[in-house]
């Protein structure tokens, strides 16, 4: 599993959605993140900013999520991610995975 295929499939997905109007930072425990910049229209990088809500998950989860093949909401009852900052916001990532 790859950044770079994440980052890909993110971009086309934040692309679809209507902004978020938050921004979000996935923050995986291989290293590395995905930026959403959801008041600039969902604008993905892979840039450490500053993001109103963190959401802390293996690479391999988001992917599968992007891929609708996990639930989000499953994922965090389960403990598979964890949230830190505004959850309200979190609340707004399901836009991103429908």
């Amino acid at each position: 599993m790859s950044l770079d295929l994440a980052t890909q499939k993110a971009t086309e997905k934040a692309t679809n959605a209507a902004p978020i109007d938050a921004t979000v930072k996935f923050a995986f425990h291989e290293g590395g993140v995905i930026h959403v910049d959801g008041f600039n229209g969902n604008a993905v990088s892979n840039e450490d900013k500053e993001a109103e809500c963190t959401v802390k998950l293996a690479l391999e989860d988001l992917l599968s999520m992007l891929h609708g093949e996990l639930n989000p909401m499953s994922a965090f009852m389960e403990g598979k991610m964890q949230i830190e900052g505004n959850m309200g916001t979190a609340m707004k990532l399901q836009a991103l995975f429908s």
